[in-house]
């Protein structure tokens, strides 16, 4: 083995090794739940917002605290509230008097300025006060009264949404929803999981997190993946099973040309590929194949394909018609 390939090997074997430390932090705190553990951990070192859904009191907000304190970063979190303002979340101008007594006006940071970002209840914000999180989202920076503050990289949104609360709430625009990397949906625990949470959290002591991956390190991880190379048949082959949820594809599957009103973005594809290099690279692997790309295949598209009315009359949801399209386009 020659000295790069040494070099790529041992990267490799450090980005298993800190992830193995960061799922062991997190499930000293979160139990069960090792599906979303795993989906957030993967988001995390392909740079890419996650939306993380489920009904109150599963500890949604926990884990993604739980995250960004297993992480040596800067870490805010935001209540949305329907009140809340754009420049509660970006910042606002500030007047100090300088040194000769004379006013100085001055940009003062908002929440927004920090690394890993929860934002809690998301849906909970008007309009307004999204548009400002978008542009975050998005350009990683904050735009106010011409002049534009970048953020730090790394930045990162961790939001979350309930999803059976209508009352004070808007729903999120498709253009936000398309910025969000995964979509994960956070299932209720079974019975065995509820007697160990009851056990653990109504005791004395709370279990210690400890930061396990610097800020410097998860950059250099990053750009690791992102240079791992995909095949053109793998490519192809993916693209191709996006393409088909779109319902002007003459060749896509049934269900979709009767149930899909708009396909999955372009966006959706590359967030498909960047999971599936991160698959790769955890198993130990520098070819990425079809097999790394379908875990990621509906938490990846289950946000970013709009269906029509008749869908829903039907009672055919998001999730069971990507099934359908996976078991057409990316059967084994």
């Amino acid at each position: 083995m020659d000295e790069k390939a040494a070099g790529v090997a041992e990267t490799a074997q450090s980005i298993r090794e800190r992830v193995g430390q960061l799922r062991a932090q997190l499930e000293r705190v979160i139990i069960g739940q090792r599906e979303v553990i795993d989906l957030l951990l993967v988001a995390l070192l392909a740079d890419g917002h996650v939306l993380l859904e489920g009904l109150p009191g599963l500890g949604k907000t926990l884990l993604i605290k739980t995250l960004a304190r297993s992480v040596s970063a800067r870490f805010n979190r935001i209540q949305f509230t329907p009140d809340l303002m754009p420049a509660d979340i970006t910042g606002t101008t500030v007047i100090s008097t300088g040194a000769g007594g004379e006013r100085v006006f001055s940009f003062e940071p908002g929440p927004l300025f920090t690394n890993l970002l929860l934002a809690d209840e998301i849906n909970r914000a008007s309009p307004k006060t999204q548009s400002a999180l978008l542009q975050a989202m998005q350009e990683h920076e904050v735009s106010f009264f011409g002049k534009h503050y970048p953020l730090e990289d790394p930045f990162q949104v961790f939001a979350t949404m309930n999803p059976i609360e209508l009352a004070g709430t808007y729903p999120l625009p498709e253009a936000q929803l398309d910025r969000f990397f995964f979509k994960v949906i956070m299932p209720a625990p079974g019975e065995a999981d509820l007697v160990a949470i009851a056990a653990q959290t109504t005791g004395v002591e709370t279990p210690a997190v400890e930061p396990v991956l610097g800020k410097e390190e998860l950059r250099f991880f990053r750009h690791f993946i992102r240079e791992l190379p995909v095949a053109a048949p793998v490519l192809q082959a993916l693209a191709r099973a996006v393409h088909a949820t779109r319902p002007d594809d003459p060749r896509s599957a049934s269900v979709t040309r009767q149930y899909v009103r708009h396909g999955v973005s372009p966006r959706g594809l590359q967030s498909l590929v960047l999971a599936a290099k991160v698959r790769a690279c955890l198993d130990g692997r520098f070819n990425v194949s079809l097999e790394d790309a379908r875990p990621y295949w509906v938490p990846t598209l289950r946000h970013r394909l709009i269906l029509d009315v008749n869908a829903g009359l039907d009672g055919v949801t998001t999730d069971r018609l990507l099934g359908e399209i996976a078991g057409k386009f990316l059967a084994a």
